[in-house]
């Protein structure tokens, strides 16, 4: 056991080892969205369903894992981050091995619902858990946790993909599907909440003035401007970053090779692979930087690189490295929003209901991927690649000028102590 923290929340043993149990979960559950594309082509030679049909399976598990986790959070800062991590692993369990036995779309629609509640379950109750823990270290913890969801969660695509061509879809499905959920539950079992005496402590919490309930911070007006913040910076970076391969394509630069670091790959497979990279390494650099430069002026940064790197990606695209840099400074820019929103609100409203508000305000996430499948659907085929860029950054420049001119101040006043 460590020195116990001066803020009086656990040693710095417990808390890291919360951390470490949060990322293990997270990495767990990351495949279902990050191995999801493994299996499309599989099943589609199986049951010649057709790929537009069985992908919109993973469109259900995106909207339920989004949707549903102010859901998962409350549920955790109710009856505590382990129970709701436990129901997560063994939905995310359930999911993928029921896949291996799906003989029709219908029951692959119904896993991906229940996958993206486990989803939910997961992701919201240790980002929830991480804010708690670390209150004077929110961005940095939050960050860790939330790159498992990512970056660390790249290590575990080629095994299934190598175990696919092995012993087939059904088998992969199986065998990680229970193991992933196995080693969710097991970790869980040693994840722990804070004691719930430490959230009425302001000492625990100097950020915020007192803890807001549930659904509280709907009628303040600070989390709306959060809100359109995230929902501004997360649809730039989708319609940027999601049309990758035909922007590749349209600039002639997706098969030119491109060597950094000894390390030489075709422009867009180079670019797909700092996606993870990059968007999982932001989100502690940047949180951890928040910690000591403050929330605001870190948004501020991480919305004008995102801004730089899409008008770049418009003017330095059409070159293969150029494409592959410009790419990466993006998913920097956009991953740093994972880390600084939560800190962000955990700050503003406190901590007892953290998870609850950290999922409020991740719903901006599900709005913007709406929005962003509307925009590729009826204006993106009509309107130029450079228009599209300038629009993005233009997002995100009012998202940066909102976060000092607008955030900031309102922020500070709600903070001011009633006389």
């Amino acid at each position: 056991m460590g020195p116990t923290r001066a803020d009086g929340i656990g040693s710095t043993t417990d808390r890291w080892l919360q951390i470490a149990l949060g990322i293990v979960c997270m990495v767990m559950v990351a495949n279902l969205q990050y191995g999801w594309s493994l299996f499309v082509n599989p099943l589609d030679a199986k049951f010649q369903w057709g790929r537009a049909d069985i992908q919109f399976a993973f469109t259900l598990f995106i909207l339920c894992s989004t949707w549903l986790m102010p859901v998962a959070g409350y549920l955790a800062d109710r009856y505590g981050a382990r129970v709701v991590t436990t129901a997560g692993g063994c939905f995310a369990a359930i999911a993928w091995t029921s896949n291996a036995f799906a003989d029709s779309l219908t029951v692959l629609y119904a896993n991906a619902v229940i996958g993206g509640m486990g989803v939910s379950a997961v992701y919201g109750a240790c980002i929830g858990n991480a804010l708690k823990w670390f209150p004077s270290q929110r961005g940095l913890a939050v960050g860790l946790t939330a790159a498992g969801f990512g970056t660390v969660s790249a290590a575990t695509v080629l095994p299934v993909h190598a175990f696919i061509q092995a012993h087939g879809f059904e088998s992969a499905f199986i065998c990680f599907g229970l193991g992933q959920g196995a080693i969710v539950v097991i970790a869980a079992a040693f994840i722990a909440s804070p004691r719930d005496a430490n959230f009425t402590s302001v000492p625990v919490d100097p950020q915020a003035m007192r803890n807001y309930g549930a659904l509280e911070i709907l009628r303040v007006p600070v989390f709306w401007v959060m809100y359109l913040m995230f929902f501004l910076a997360v649809l730039a970076g989708l319609m940027a970053i999601s049309q990758l391969a035909p922007i590749a394509k349209d600039y002639k630069v997706a098969n030119l090779p491109v060597s950094i670091l000894e390390l030489t790959l075709p422009a867009l497979t180079f670019a797909l692979v700092l996606d993870r990279i990059f968007s999982g390494l932001t989100r502690p650099i940047l949180g951890s930087l928040s910690d000591r430069l403050g929330r605001e002026h870190t948004l501020c940064i991480a919305f004008s690189i995102e801004a730089l790197a899409i008008v770049g990606l418009g003017q330095l695209g059409h070159e293969p490295v150029g494409f592959v840099l410009m790419t990466g400074l993006i998913f920097f820019g956009w991953g740093a929003m994972y880390s600084l929103f939560p800190a962000t609100c955990a700050d503003t409203f406190g901590a007892r209901y953290a998870s609850t508000h950290a999922g409020l305000l991740f719903t901006a996430k599900g709005t913007a991927a709406l929005v962003a499948m509307l925009f590729s659907a009826t204006l993106l085929p009509s309107i130029d690649w450079r228009l599209t860029f300038y629009c993005a950054a233009g997002m995100n420049a009012l998202a940066a000028v909102m976060a000092i001119w607008v955030l900031m101040p309102l922020r500070a006043r709600q903070l001011v102590p009633a006389a």
